[in-house]
């Protein structure tokens, strides 16, 4: 499962996208993820995506949509690619994003059929991220999102078709009834929504086979209406009543399917396993990688390899880095226990930022305690405007990304910072300009 570094660009920067060229598809969305109030450019699987922002209150923005370039003549295939797109957004950060109705033509639009919506808004600030979005290159896999997808969406709509559309996921990857209800039965005590967990409780205490129910009464009662069969009646609260509390038990199955069976993670799972140390595994010797694997050390800083004389560009994502971090020099100083703890200084000297990489638990930390300044007599304004928005960028939980040239981006852990109340970077950095700038003009002694 590929789950390739995806950038972002926001506000200005995603516009200029809007102005590279001509023939764009705009498309409207339904979505319960958390949508971004201001625009976001994302690049996935070779294509880009501009997210339109929503601002409450403005009726020209008040409608999430999603704009993708489009070549005349191959509008089906730029859908097929969108809904996709859409499928493992959803999917990633745990909702669903689904196309309501879209148009095409030169020129990108703030498109709604009237059926767009969305729950949630992420406010004002650049804080949308799906980076690191899986790549689906198996067919039958994308289908299931696609099912997924349906199923999540239709939740909001009617609860049997929302199930029947949950039970293709399993349909689509299974080839027979009984190979679909005995993957049900081996994994019903695996789910761990609580709510699926509740209702699998219930109807074991009723005497019943799950399995056989969900199939039974859930799947073939949805999806026919014979005389004699057992089916879901419309006009029937019972009925309907059942299909609603059996859903939480099949939407936990498709998902865990997916996840499990299918290898593709969602936010949470990638947070919990990405190796964020990967990026310069080949910057190193295979010598020196397998020790740090193993949790030992490196003696000698030359072991490590080209990783040792590096240059690094340090920036708080996703803005571009301060001038003088753009190009600094990295210093390993020590390691331990499968780590290496450097430094990255700028040009002068004048800066240091000490980070740990941590290769055996596959994780890169920021030291704010061992970061800091030079000397009085060699800092500038810079120096201080630039090291001061830094640390309190940190302690307010921006992500750090640092970059070796040729390589992908390796993000740092977040700080959550313990019986402090982190400032505003910005206040922090006038104030310490206001204080350089008064000792600057004191008179020599």
């Amino acid at each position: 499962m590929r789950t390739p570094y995806v950038p972002h660009l926001f506000g200005e920067d995603a516009q200029t996208k809007l102005r590279e060229r001509h023939g764009w598809v705009s498309a409207g969305v339904a979505t319960s993820i958390a949508w971004p109030w201001e625009d976001v450019w994302v690049e996935y699987d070779g294509h880009g995506y501009l997210l339109r922002g929503v601002v409450p209150g403005d009726e020209h923005r008040s409608w999430p949509c999603i704009n993708t370039l489009a070549y005349q003549g191959q509008i089906d295939e730029v859908m097929a690619r969108l809904y996709h797109f859409t499928s493992m957004l959803g999917f990633f950060m745990r909702g669903f994003v689904d196309v309501t109705g879209y148009v095409s033509g030169g020129h990108p639009m703030l498109y709604s059929d009237g059926n767009t919506r969305t729950t949630i808004l992420l406010g004002r600030g650049q804080h949308f991220c799906c980076n690191h979005m899986p790549v689906i290159d198996d067919d039958g896999i994308r289908m299931a999102l696609a099912f997924l997808r349906e199923g999540r969406r239709l939740e909001h709509v009617y609860a049997p078709y929302s199930f029947l559309s949950y039970f293709k996921v399993l349909e689509s990857q299974l080839p027979t009834a009984k190979d679909r209800v005995d993957w049900i039965r081996r994994n019903l005590d695996l789910v761990t929504d609580e709510r699926a967990v509740g209702r699998i409780q219930a109807l074991r205490g009723q005497g019943l086979d799950v399995a056989d129910h969900l199939w039974k009464s859930g799947r073939c009662a949805v999806a026919h209406a014979s005389v004699g069969r057992e089916i879901v009646d419309p006009d029937l609260p019972a009925d309907r009543r059942r299909i609603a509390e059996d859903l939480d038990v099949v939407a936990a199955l498709a998902d865990r399917y997916i996840r499990v069976d299918g290898g593709v993670p969602n936010e949470m799972d990638l947070y919990g396993t990405r190796d964020r140390t990967a990026p310069w595994h080949a910057l190193m010797k295979p010598e020196a990688l397998n020790t740090l694997k193993a949790g030992g050390e490196i003696q000698n800083a030359e072991d490590l390899g080209p990783l040792a004389r590096a240059t690094i560009s340090v920036r708080l994502w996703p803005a571009p880095p301060a001038k003088q971090f753009a190009a600094m020099a990295l210093h390993p100083v020590a390691s331990s226990n499968g780590a290496v703890d450097f430094v990255a200084v700028t040009a002068r000297g004048s800066v240091g930022l000490a980070f740990r990489l941590d290769v055996a638990q596959g994780h890169v930390h920021t030291n704010l305690d061992r970061s800091g300044m030079a000397d009085e007599a060699r800092i500038t304004a810079e120096d201080v405007e630039d090291f001061t928005r830094y640390f309190h960028s940190v302690l307010a939980n921006r992500i750090v990304e640092l970059e070796i040239q040729g390589t992908e981006p390796v993000d740092c852990d977040v700080v959550i910072p313990v019986n402090i109340m982190p400032r505003s970077p910005e206040e922090a950095v006038a104030e310490a300009l206001e204080q350089f700038n008064a000792s600057a003009r004191q008179p020599l002694p």
